[in-house]
């Protein structure tokens, strides 16, 4: 028996209907690199099971204490099934990038059944239409709970199911439950009333502690801010159609570019990656909202969870996350201009990151029993106090870097990974970003009320990244491997109001490219210009 840390609880205590706190994964497998060519389902679920033997924290269910008077346990499921938990599912008809989104959208919207392992896998056939991927090609969607890993730790789980090699050697041997702190009985009401009497009285010691510590370390703030010791956090963003309370319905799209070219960007401006898909990301956020004329005058804000195993303690926690505040500058037209006041933005909230105790505002959902934070958590969901209160942040954006060598799941190879993260309350948009090998993606999560035409936010993410290109580098883009839904655009909604959107010129900035930016209609959806050399 294994008790949840504290982020860990965060995550259990936040679950509701309309949020559920799961992260996902979408990844697509070549089988042509498999014995013979071809993978059969059962060959999966084989790959699958051999390499969860390794993992026991997988083969757990969730045990909550009576009354919701202490934080949760971690029980190995006597009755785990693997294939419960994997899937077999094909698109229907045509089988196209849309049909695939459409899908994963679909599957992530549902909540886990909090009664088993809190995982599930899907293998999606009927991948038939989809440009540039292989012909035979099949996809793995991957749920999971956001109590058992972090961004950091989904890559840990994702490495750990999958070869190296299309045959690997090596076999895996099981790991001992005993020796994770897992107990193979179910606790009685009697044991877990008693443990949470006993943990009530640490964590009054604990809190007190914690209050006190927490006061020193907000005066010590205040005192640094005002003698302009750190940056001051950039925490504040204006309300958009992006901030409306969430529902249960999601949409997914991703836009997939090369990362050689996100290298290049980067190089050239004396900047990072991470500050470069800001700049693309805050571009296109730019472009969808001045589309609805709804673009204002203030910068829009993101939250950046950030990896704290380095700076904290160690934790029994699967979760070592934390959040910084960074503006996207999205007042700022200009790409090159943009970049540099995002990369700006982006030390000075790592710098603010590293001392501030804000850094850690998740805790706060994991510290009080699960009795007082659900009941918090559900009056916050339910009564939508998120639309009537200010707000701090327009977007999550999580950076999440895969491995630079390929993998392989039952002897397919990897050939393309996007990420799905999780929506909270009043804030209806999540984007991941995640680079593998030479590619590099953009993915959206979003609720289906707020963001009703995924497909051209997509877009407008693929015409901020063209910007970059052309207007820093001087160059026509180098076109990846992109998914340009022309059909599914003919079919959009004919009634959308569609506006056309001129870009502002940019003195500052010498173009030896000239972008048109302007968005055409095509039959009641905008569709893409090509860019235009001067």
């Amino acid at each position: 028996m294994k008790q949840l840390g504290v982020l860990d609880s965060a995550f259990i205590n936040l679950e509701q209907p309309n949020t559920p706190q799961h992260i996902g994964g979408l990844g697509i497998y070549d089988p042509s690199t498999a014995p013979g060519g071809f993978v059969r389902f059962k060959q999966v679920i084989s790959s699958f099971e051999r390499r969860l033997a390794t993992m026991p924290l997988f083969r757990t269910r969730l045990v909550e204490v009576p009354g919701g008077l202490d934080k949760p346990y971690w029980v190995r499921d006597e009755n785990f099934d693997v294939e419960f938990h994997l899937r077999h599912i094909a698109l229907p008809q045509p089988g196209d990038w849309r049909q695939l989104c459409i899908q994963a959208a679909r599957l992530h919207a549902r909540p886990l059944d909090m009664t088993r392992p809190l995982w599930e896998v899907y293998i999606i056939e009927g991948l038939d239409k989809i440009p540039n991927i292989p012909q035979g090609s099949f996809a793995v969607y991957t749920k999971i709970h956001h109590s058992l890993v972090d961004g950091a730790g989904s890559q840990g789980f994702m490495a750990a199911l999958h070869d190296l090699e299309p045959v690997p050697a090596q076999q895996f041997q099981s790991m001992n439950s005993a020796e994770q702190g897992i107990s193979d009985r179910e606790p009685t009401s009697g044991e877990l009333l008693a443990r949470a009497a006993i943990n009530s009285a640490k964590s009054a010691v604990s809190l007190t502690k914690g209050a006190v510590g927490l006061t020193g370390d907000l005066v010590k703030m205040g005192l640094a801010l005002s003698r302009d010791e750190m940056p001051a956090p950039e925490m504040y963003a204006p309300k958009t159609r992006l901030n409306k309370p969430v529902g249960p319905h999601r949409v997914f799209e991703s836009a997939t570019f090369k990362l050689i070219d996100f290298k290049a960007l980067k190089n050239a401006t004396a900047t990072t990656i991470n500050d470069v898909a800001l700049s693309v990301i805050g571009g296109a956020m730019r472009k969808y909202l001045e589309h609805y004329n709804e673009l204002p005058d203030e910068s829009l804000t993101a939250s950046l969870p950030v990896n704290m195993r380095s700076r904290r303690s160690q934790s029994k926690d699967n979760n070592q996350v934390g959040s910084i505040f960074a503006s996207l500058h999205t007042n700022i037209a200009g790409p090159a201009e943009r970049l540099q006041a995002i990369h700006i933005s982006t030390q000075a909230a790592k710098q603010f990151g590293e001392k501030s105790p804000t850094v850690d505002a998740l805790k706060l959902a994991g510290i009080f029993s699960p009795l007082v934070t659900k009941t918090a958590a559900r009056l916050w969901s339910e009564s939508e106090m998120s639309s009537a209160l200010p707000t701090n942040i327009s977007t999550v954006i999580s950076n999440v870097p895969g491995p630079n060598f390929d993998l392989y799941c039952a002897g397919a190879r990897l050939v393309s990974n996007h990420g799905l993260g999780l929506l909270t309350p009043g804030v209806g948009i999540f984007q991941m970003v995640y680079s593998s090998s030479n590619i590099f993606t953009i993915s959206v999560l979003a609720d289906r009320d707020i963001m009703p035409d995924p497909e051209f936010y997509r877009e407008c993410i693929e015409e901020s990244f063209e910007e970059h290109i052309s207007v820093i580098l001087g160059r026509a883009v180098s076109k990846p491997a992109a998914k340009r839904s022309v059909k599914a655009k003919q079919k959009a909604n004919k009634s959308a109001p569609v506006k056309k959107v001129a870009a502002k010129k940019n003195p500052s900035v010498k173009k030896t490219v000239k972008v048109n930016t302007s968005l055409k209609k095509t039959k009641g959806r905008p569709r893409k210009v090509a860019d235009k050399k001067a």
